[in-house]
């Protein structure tokens, strides 16, 4: 489903996964339901070792807090150093890709997905996100399909990002704008 100059977005009309993919997900669901969001930061290890389990790609001394949502494991790599705070919510039928040295702060959400509204039946689509080295994205910032952050961004609290974020620079806003550069040392 791709238009002249639009991004070039997966999509699903109906069910696109075999019951195998429904299972694996229904599985995912319980183990992570029961195992894998409760609990205190300090089960990070253990979160970390369902996500691998499940196909996600994780570097070394990644923390994942408590209350984090992830719909596919399998679609998710996060880079070594990086922390995923509380109430994260990765929405990923695309990839989603954090880098090393990341902030992804409390009830952030990284969205794949969403509907072709020009369409009657509302089709589900989707694209990848990819967020880079050394990024902050601040508490309940929303991160819609298709963006990619640059190394080093840093992205205000409650910012609705909806375009592609340049690396050493410092966006806030709804819609997400930039505020100024960031200093590198």
């Amino acid at each position: 489903m791709t238009t002249p100059g639009a991004m070039d977005l997966k999509t699903s009309r109906g069910h696109p996964w075999s019951l195998g993919q429904k299972l694996r997900r229904a599985a995912w669901m319980l183990v992570w339901g029961l195992l894998g969001r409760p609990g205190p930061r300090a089960f990070s290890p253990m979160r970390l070792f369902l996500l691998r389990l499940f196909g996600a790609r994780i570097g070394e001394r990644v923390l994942v807090s408590s209350g984090v949502k992830v719909l596919m494991p399998w679609n998710l790599e996060i880079g070594e150093y990086t922390a995923i705070g509380e109430g994260v919510e990765i929405y990923n039928y695309g990839q989603v890709r954090i880098g090393k040295n990341s902030c992804v702060s409390q009830r952030v959400w990284l969205c794949t997905g969403t509907h072709d509204y020009k369409q009657p039946s509302f089709p589900l689509i989707w694209d990848d996100i990819q967020v880079g080295d050394g990024v902050w994205l601040a508490a309940e910032t929303f991160v819609a399909p298709g963006v990619t952050i640059g190394d080093g961004a840093v992205v205000g609290a409650r910012s609705v990002v909806t375009r592609d974020l340049e690396g050493w620079s410092v966006f806030a806003g709804n819609p997400c704008v930039l505020i100024k550069p960031r200093p590198r040392d």
